[in-house]
């Protein structure tokens, strides 16, 4: 069984440089029904102006995970890292018992878009610590990419939690089949464009929540960027 959750009925907040939908409850957005799913905790869909960003700030026993979708966000942390990611970047931030960071736009003119993710631990007080890694779209093209996993097999990011997150270009009539791990249960974020998940139309923003289903066919692609998170 499958539910499906449109773009419009995330949560939204515009701060004039920050304009951000949540898909789970975030800041001043609650929703009880939405909360977290699995170890998925936050998902924010964020744009952010040109010149904007944010400051330095804290966090803790969290797994930060951050998928670039147009634009560069320039990254500083309290470890030392400091860099700018783009498309194709994947950017992983251990905070565990506590890390200082800021992000901001890497232009004065123009916008950058990304997916903000973060993953709730195995366990809390683990060490911080920072990974990147570059995908090119090339191995995302009409196939699911591992770009995150408990494990970092296959050149994925390596996250402190029992998630794993694919990521997949898919056009016309290219085709991608995802048989589900017994017990486990799948999340389905459409980045940008459209395309169709078990026979379902999904459009930019719209999500799909799986579980008990032995698969997960994605099909009649346009233009779609989409990332499927498997989760306990």
């Amino acid at each position: 069984m499958f539910a499906i959750r449109r773009a419009d009925e995330r949560g939204h907040a515009n701060h004039g440089w920050l304009d951000s939908f949540h898909s789970f409850s975030f800041a001043d957005y609650y929703d009880e029904a939405h909360v977290h799913y699995g170890a998925l905790r936050v998902l924010n869909d964020d744009r952010i102006a040109g010149g904007g960003g944010f400051g330095a700030h804290g966090h803790r026993d969290m797994e930060i995970v951050t998928y670039v979708l147009a634009g560069g966000l320039a990254h500083r942390d309290s470890m030392g890292n400091g860099s700018t990611i783009r498309p194709g970047d994947v950017q992983r931030m251990s905070a565990g018992t506590g890390v200082m960071h800021s992000e901001f736009n890497a232009s004065k003119e123009e916008e950058a878009h990304l997916l903000q993710i973060w993953l709730l631990p195995r366990a809390r007080g683990g060490a911080p610590g920072y990974e990147e890694k570059r995908f090119a779209d090339a191995d995302k093209r009409g196939q699911l990419r591992l770009i995150a996993s408990p494990d970092g097999r296959d050149g994925a990011v390596t996250v402190q939690s029992d998630a794993s997150i694919y990521a997949a270009l898919l056009d016309g009539e290219e085709r991608v089949d995802y048989a589900v791990p017994p017990g486990r249960r799948v999340y389905l974020h459409v980045a940008r464009g459209a395309l169709e998940m078990n026979g379902q139309r999904l459009e930019a923003g719209d999500a799909a929540m799986l579980e008990a289903e032995p698969a997960v066919t994605l099909a009649h692609g346009a233009a779609a960027e989409v990332l499927l998170f498997d989760l306990a």
